[in-house]
């Protein structure tokens, strides 16, 4: 059974709707979140609502644990979104919806360890890295510059681990190395028995890969697919700029994928 990945929604409605019913389309049933539910966007109750409908799960991303508790180490523009979205939960008038949807926040795990798909072999799921689950990054050029921090992060994986976090699609993989989708033949990365892999599948609301469409991954026994699916970008963007206390920046940023 194929499952569906997701992470960093970002309180982009308008992207987790459209890739929504593009795994409906695709017969998936699955889904999980790595995270990041909220933050940056416009619609944060509406994207927690939709996560906690249709996912089996969902992990804790800084910008969740930013809202639910402090902003810590957020930049000015981070930070004052997260104090936004507080706002939205607190003014909540159904106070059985509030209490649900801070609940559900509160209950958000910060790793998990599952056999799905077909449960060929464990797989590792963290927001961040296997090291630090909420707040390390695995960046691209890593796998070049940084071959003690990759070696680190592969000591903490058995076989396959799925992050999010950096908003940029990916496999790396223990060589080391890392493949963007595009140098992948139609998307699609195949596991082999003798290699370690991490797999970052992207960001559904804030892409920053320069690209600008809505990205997520779709796992099954023996390989990953990365899907690109568009959306109207100027409804969440004319939505942000509507919001004193969200940057305009924060909309500008969603043509560009940066």
């Amino acid at each position: 059974m194929p499952t569906a990945v997701i992470s960093d929604i970002h309180g982009n409605a308008e992207a987790l709707k459209r890739v929504l019913e593009d795994i409906e389309k695709r017969g998936i049933k699955r889904i999980v979140c790595l995270g990041d539910i909220v933050g940056y966007g416009p619609e944060p109750l509406t994207c927690v609502d939709l996560v906690r409908e249709r996912c089996a799960w969902s992990l804790m991303g800084n910008h969740d644990f930013g809202v639910l508790y402090e902003p810590t180490n957020f930049n000015a523009n981070a930070e004052s979104a997260a104090f936004w979205t507080r706002e939205q939960f607190d003014k909540e008038p159904d106070e059985a919806l509030r209490a649900a949807r801070y609940e559900f926040l509160g209950r958000l795990r910060v790793r998990v360890v599952e056999t799905e798909p077909d449960g060929a072999f464990p797989i590792l799921a963290v927001h961040g890295s296997p090291r630090r689950p909420i707040n390390e990054y695995i960046f691209p050029d890593d796998a070049t510059n940084a071959p003690e921090k990759i070696q680190g992060v592969f000591d903490r994986v058995e076989r396959v681990a799925i992050v999010g976090h950096t908003h940029v699609p990916g496999v790396f993989t223990n060589e080391p190395d890392f493949y963007p989708p595009t140098e992948l033949g139609e998307g699609v990365f195949r596991f082999q028995p003798s290699e370690k892999v991490v797999i970052n599948v992207g960001s559904v609301g804030q892409p920053r890969d320069m690209d600008p469409r809505a990205s997520y991954a779709i796992l099954h026994a023996d390989r990953v697919e990365f899907t690109r699916v568009p959306y109207d970008i100027d409804v969440t963007a004319n939505k942000i700029k509507a919001i004193p206390q969200l940057h305009p920046y924060l909309g500008e940023r969603l043509y560009t994928g940066r």
